[in-house]
């Protein structure tokens, strides 16, 4: 099933929001206790075509489990849409996977990678394919989405988000 431009970018910005979880500065057994909270900030989503369209995003992450699990909200707009997604993630042992899907577009998928308290590399599978990968430094994340080759239309994704309130 081919989804329209603006479900490939739900998709696409679905797939970000897993890496939209900057990575605390102190020094934790799990890396996924540093993302609990709420972040904000804009980019970019570049199209096959050249063509770019401005983003801003506001992510909410929870913590399940004693911080084994985080539960991620990721509310997105541009020029053209709007997108919800959400995200359920389980660290282990270095590794992350989970599920993502995007409300809006009725898109879902898998992911799996690395994380440590300074960077997160992810593969994304489902309606986006791609790789992510996600640093931080201080309360900044900087987060970028190759997609070339899914056949997604999308060429890049790039999001910059700052910790809110603490």
């Amino acid at each position: 099933m081919k989804l329209s431009t603006s479900g490939l970018i739900g998709g696409v910005l679905m797939s970000a929001s897993i890496a939209l979880l900057g990575f605390a500065q102190q020094a934790t057994a799990n890396p996924l206790n540093g993302y609990v909270g709420t972040w904000s900030g804009s980019g970019s989503v570049k199209l096959d075509s050249g063509k770019s369209e401005r983003i801003d995003c506001r992510a909410y992450y929870t913590s399940r489990q004693e911080g084994t699990d985080l539960n991620v909200a990721i509310r997105c707009a541009n020029p053209s849409n709007k997108i919800e997604m959400r995200a359920g993630l389980t660290y282990s042992g270095g590794a992350v996977s989970g599920t993502w899907e995007e409300r809006t577009f009725n898109a879902t998928g898998a992911v799996t990678g690395t994380a440590n308290p300074a960077s997160i590399k992810l593969s994304i599978n489902g309606a986006i394919t791609g790789s992510m990968s996600v640093s931080l430094s201080n309360n900044q994340q900087n987060v970028s989405i190759s997609t070339a080759g899914s056949g997604s239309g999308l060429s890049a994704v790039k999001i910059n988000l700052k910790r809110q309130g603490g």
